[in-house]
């Protein structure tokens, strides 16, 4: 990272104008093509029931009760878990109105495609305004079909969706110079996720960095605002989540069971990920970087495999950061006195472009919309949609990831083997494997010790009891 890129508040040297219709018709067509990408991702997805977590579930649950002007409790987490005692998350209530029209999970996964593709937009324009429409419009559809970004959408719903949008607009205005905009687009992340007021602070520091020559006034208030950052996210980890949870911040063990070196190979090898075919190094010229610090600095204290798995969600809101720096550094190294550093900054966006292009159509999620699978209604998954509604509204069911999406929009739904006491009326479980044994109703009474399930019915694997 180089001393003239921090002092720099807004690059003097530009690509040619590019005519404003132009410039805003780009960015908003590069969200439109990413759309039915991403729907086709996540919709397919669950269409097919191949689910590989509980997460759907869990934030449809906290977004239902949002909607019904309730108290936002996930009893996949544990009966009468309070959404906000697991990680502060107020922001997915902005989705309960449009969930209160639309209820179910689809609706959750269609908002959440949205954020993701919005997020191009200030990408997109921002890379165009500082390199010209050809290297804006690479740099935006790279970014688009990042790995960071498909995981993510293939990944369930998750809050950060909220995040990933607001970085990019705030980093946007930042390289615009527009340093209040910057900040204010900052502000709610404090209400996307705990962690997230750090990277308010990380974003403030670059505020303050790039104001730092020509608006003194700016810089204060960015440095204000980077101390609130930090105060207010130790706040939420130590006062807020606590007042929700019996137990205090559920996730400290993540960081007390592990070390930093532990999974170094994995982390090193996820940080390549990051910083190499999105960006082919040059992002670390940029000051912009420092805003993914909080994030790699929290999961690198840690050891745990989902956190460095490109397989999750964690890596998105690195992919605005990462692809915003690039774009910045690539401005700047164009008055490098090297030859051969301009000439490498002036190829970047179409080599990261074919990076992203390459391993969208043969790794990545992107992958299958060409494959026929993709668009196919199983069997499997139309009966057991047909045998889950046996299962009336309004009733307690224990299921485990194969049932409960289909089942958190109209039931009470506890995962299962937690039900910590509660007795459900009805136990949905995935036996496929033959992971419970021949007899489900052994099963259910090693759950419920004195209770009595029999076996209602069973279709393509899952097993559906009822009580008594």
């Amino acid at each position: 990272m180089t001393s003239d890129a921090i002092a720099r508040p807004v690059s003097v040297v530009r690509a040619p104008a590019t005519p404003d219709r132009a410039r805003w018709a780009g960015p908003w067509a590069v969200a439109a093509g990413l759309l039915p990408v991403y729907l086709v991702i996540s919709l397919g997805r669950y269409r097919r029931m191949d689910w590989p977590s509980w997460d759907l579930g869990i934030f449809e649950q906290a977004i239902r009760a949002y909607a019904h002007l309730q108290v936002p409790v996930a009893d996949l987490k544990g009966p009468g878990a309070h959404i906000l005692g697991d990680h502060f998350s107020p922001v997915i209530a902005l989705i309960a109105p449009v969930y209160r029209v639309f209820p179910g999970p689809v609706t959750l996964l269609v908002c959440q495609a949205l954020l993701f593709a919005l997020s191009a937009v200030p990408v997109t324009r921002a890379a165009t305004r500082l390199l010209g429409r050809p290297r804006g419009l690479a740099i935006g559809i790279a970014y688009g079909l990042s790995w960071g970004v498909q995981r993510a959408v293939e990944f369930d719903f998750h809050e950060i969706a909220f995040a990933v949008p607001l970085i990019a607009f705030a980093l946007e205005a930042l390289l615009a110079g527009r340093w209040r905009a910057a900040l204010l687009w900052g502000l709610p992340l404090l209400l996307v996720k705990e962690d997230l007021g750090f990277t308010l602070t990380a974003l403030a520091l670059v505020v303050a960095l790039r104001a730092r020559p020509t608006d003194r006034r700016a810089v204060r208030w960015a440095l204000g605002v980077a101390a609130a950052g930090a105060v207010l996210a130790v706040l939420v980890f130590t006062v807020v989540i606590p007042a929700f949870a019996t137990a205090g911040y559920g996730y400290w063990h993540k960081i007390e069971d592990t070390g930093p070196l532990d999974g170094l190979g994995t982390k090193l090898t996820t940080l390549a990920w990051v910083l190499i075919p999105t960006a082919g190094l040059l992002a670390l010229r940029s000051p912009l970087l420092l805003v993914a610090a909080p994030t790699l600095g929290w999961r690198f204290l840690s050891g745990d495999d989902h956190y460095w798995s490109t397989d999750w969600h964690y890596s998105a809101v690195l992919m605005p950061v990462v692809a915003l720096a690039l774009a910045d550094a690539i401005d700047t190294t164009q008055r490098s006195a090297r030859p051969w550093l301009r000439s490498y900054a002036r190829q970047l966006p179409t080599a990261v472009l074919a990076a992203s292009l390459a391993l969208a159509a043969t790794t990545l999620p992107s992958a299958q919309l060409a494959k026929a699978r993709t668009y196919e209604r199983p069997v499997r998954a139309e009966a057991i949609e047909a045998l889950l509604t046996q299962i009336p509204d309004g009733a307690s069911v224990e299921a485990d990831t194969t049932s409960l999406t289909r089942l958190t929009s109209r039931c009470r739904v506890f995962w299962i083997g937690d039900t910590r006491g509660v007795v459900p009326d009805w136990i949905a479980v995935d036996n496929s494997s033959g992971s419970i044994g021949e007899d489900p109703t052994a099963y259910a009474r090693q759950l419920h010790p004195g209770e009595r399930f029999t076996v209602a019915d069973r279709a393509a694997g899952v097993v559906l009891m009822r009580r008594g």
